[in-house]
């Protein structure tokens, strides 16, 4: 369900051209998704999940292209929202 909701999200931005190439990497404390522009490139944003933060800040987290935490949650469609206004503004 959250790959799913996660590849949609990827689809519709390939889809407008922002996005060319994914990620994914399992590690043992974290997953992480990466979303990137071009392939030789740092990713566009980095969708994290680490469950050791469920009890506290959320354990998803949205990461831009800065490293900055654009958003931080415990609900994945919440932390996605930010990207999907994004491409909103971008059709308008």
């Amino acid at each position: 369900m959250e790959l799913g909701a996660i590849l949609g999200l990827y689809g519709r931005m390939v889809a407008m051209t922002e996005a060319r190439d994914y990620a994914m990497s399992f590690l043992r404390d974290h997953a992480v998704f990466a979303i990137f522009r071009r392939t030789a490139e740092t990713p566009l944003y980095r969708i994290e999940k680490r469950p050791s933060l469920r009890n506290k800040q959320g354990q998803y987290a949205l990461i831009g292209a800065e490293g900055q935490v654009l958003k931080r949650g415990h609900e994945l469609a919440q932390v996605l929202r930010v990207i999907e206004r994004k491409l909103i503004r971008a059709v308008d």
